[in-house]
């Protein structure tokens, strides 16, 4: 079994004054490469803070968490950028847009981290905005484009640097219940092309098209069911 993520007795405690709130307790998950998964779960459940372990935000108080055969529990806060920038990619419910660069350099940002050439840089970005649809679109600003547009450079910024995993908190949360259904089959699309999604949601019917929900309450894994 080929899994991009092993992780084994995660443990997250955060310190609060003089309490320790525990948010995850001992949780194992494998998730396989290629796999579309949705995480759901009561607002305090853990959702997000798993999130940010996966996406190598955060590190675990305690466990392993080992991501594409690397162990990233430990690594330094600079080592962890580095392996966001070229393991993971991000798409968020309010976007992250740079408000006064055009979609074509919106999408090039992570390139220009991982030091690829300016030319790689605008040969690439054109690509994968042509593959979310808006090669019309590269000039334009994200002012100048709907919120549905706006969440497919997102997703293009999230696809630029080849990444093992898409990573995706609420990516509908902000959209009217038609451009939500574009965003999902363009999720759809984009796991058939072979890439591990992981989409953190609390609705059912974005987690209905995922191959397997996993459920967290209480900081733990409550069920973990395949579609």
């Amino acid at each position: 079994m080929d899994n991009v993520i092993h992780i084994r007795n995660i443990v997250r405690n955060f310190q609060l004054g003089s309490e320790t709130v525990y948010v995850l307790k001992d949780i194992d998950l494998d998730i396989e490469r290629g796999d579309y998964v949705a995480i759901m779960g009561p607002s305090g459940s853990g959702k997000s803070t798993l999130m940010n372990l996966l996406g190598c935000l955060d590190t675990p108080t305690s466990g392993t968490y080992i991501l594409n055969e690397q162990d990233v529990s430990k690594l330094s806060d600079d080592q962890l950028a580095e392996i966001r920038n070229k393991e993971i990619g991000f798409v968020f419910q309010t976007f992250n847009l740079l408000p006064r660069t055009t979609a074509l350099d919106n999408v090039a940002l992570p390139m220009i981290y991982a030091g690829a050439s300016k030319a790689d840089r605008k040969i690439r970005a054109t690509e994968v905005l042509t593959d979310v649809g808006l090669a019309d679109r590269i000039h334009h600003k994200p002012n100048e484009l709907s919120g549905g547009q706006r969440q497919r450079v997102a997703v293009g910024r999230a696809l630029v640097n080849k990444p093992s995993i898409i990573l995706a908190d609420e990516p509908t949360g902000n959209l009217d219940s038609k451009t939500s259904l574009e965003i999902l089959q363009l999720f759809d699309d984009i796991h058939k092309s072979g890439n591990t999604v992981i989409v953190v949601t609390h609705e059912e019917d974005v987690a209905a098209r995922a191959s397997r929900i996993i459920r967290l309450r209480d900081g733990v894994i409550e069920s973990d069911m395949r579609n």
